[in-house]
């Protein structure tokens, strides 16, 4: 009996975890255009970054495209995904006559706001972000690229010239950074340019704040930490970052084609689980009760804070 007991893994989950209010916004707003203009509905890239969301929005109805010109019955209504999208694809929708709804996180949205505010004032903005992300393409593409640079790591800004020359720089951030990443490029920002404008309150959003802080706390006690989102996710993948930084030598992505590493849960003691903004926490109980099949376990759910965030709907929505 004895030689079949299994090992006893230490299992600590952490809290707050998972969908954050902009991804809870947009998979509703998804469901209420449903439930309002029937089916089909359209929706410009993925609504939020995970194939499991994804699926289950498809089995409702929804049709998911890169470009508006994959429409085609242009009286189908069009969502705009939680990550944003440029000027240039709102003017494309009014032009085609397309109804669209924009589920961009508000939180980017005051990105959005305050890019336009720096360019209006002639600022050189000094955009700190990951390239080609569908967020950062959406935050550029709501000014004149002559205001605007990206920054992705330290090393940029040494190459850094600016666009217009008066002297004047500001910078903002993509939502979903690393927040000890982003602090040591705006450290050195504030280095060659002491004057930089920074936004009133910090670009980075407090569900990613929060996700990384939790992680924080449990990284240092745990040989493995499992980290449930997307590849495509930029949170999710810094948080996969933020355990190796902060002690766990060892941090997988629990992405849809990632298979369970049993030999490391079985070789663990301490386990460290959590999960992107976008990951619904269905996948987080269903890893678990993975982990569960193959070795008995010790639960601890690890609370930092507690989220009480909730963004409104649109209006055409509530009517």
């Amino acid at each position: 009996m004895e030689k079949n007991k299994k090992k006893i893994v230490n299992i600590f989950l952490a809290s707050p975890r998972g969908f954050c209010a902009g991804v809870d916004r947009a998979v509703e707003i998804v469901k209420k255009t449903i439930h309002k203009f029937g089916t089909p509905v359209y929706v410009r890239h993925e609504i939020v970054h995970n194939k499991f969301v994804v699926k289950s929005l498809i089995s409702q109805g929804a049709i998911f495209i890169d470009e508006l010109s994959e429409i085609k019955d242009k009286s189908r209504p069009v969502i705009f995904s939680a990550h944003g999208v440029p000027k240039e694809v709102i003017n494309e929708a009014k032009l085609n006559n397309i109804i669209y709804i924009d589920a961009t996180c508000p939180l980017v949205t005051k990105v959005h706001r305050e890019a336009e505010m720096l360019a209006k004032n002639q600022f050189n903005i000094i955009f700190i972000g990951h390239k080609n992300h569908p967020e950062v393409i959406g935050t550029m593409g709501q000014i004149d690229n002559n205001y605007i640079t990206l920054i992705e790591n330290k090393s940029d800004i040494e190459n850094y010239s600016p666009k217009i020359e008066n002297n004047k720089f500001a910078y903002i951030t993509q939502t979903t950074l690393s927040v000890d990443d982003t602090l040591e490029i705006i450290s050195q920002l504030k280095k060659k340019y002491p004057s930089i404008k920074e936004p009133i309150k910090s670009d980075i959003c407090y569900a990613t704040t929060n996700r990384q802080e939790a992680v924080k706390q449990i990284a240092g006690k745990c040989d493995l930490f499992l980290v449930v989102g997307s590849r495509s996710s930029s949170n999710s993948q810094r948080l996969v970052e933020v355990a190796k930084r902060f002690g766990c030598k060892e941090s997988i992505l629990m992405h849809s084609d990632q298979e369970l590493p049993i030999d490391k849960i079985k070789n663990s003691k301490n386990i460290g689980i959590t999960s992107g903004a976008s990951a619904p926490e269905i996948l987080v109980e269903n890893l678990i009760k993975e982990i569960k099949s193959i070795t008995d376990i010790k639960f601890e759910e690890v609370v930092t804070s507690v989220e009480k965030v909730s963004f409104k709907l649109p209006t055409m929505l509530i009517k």
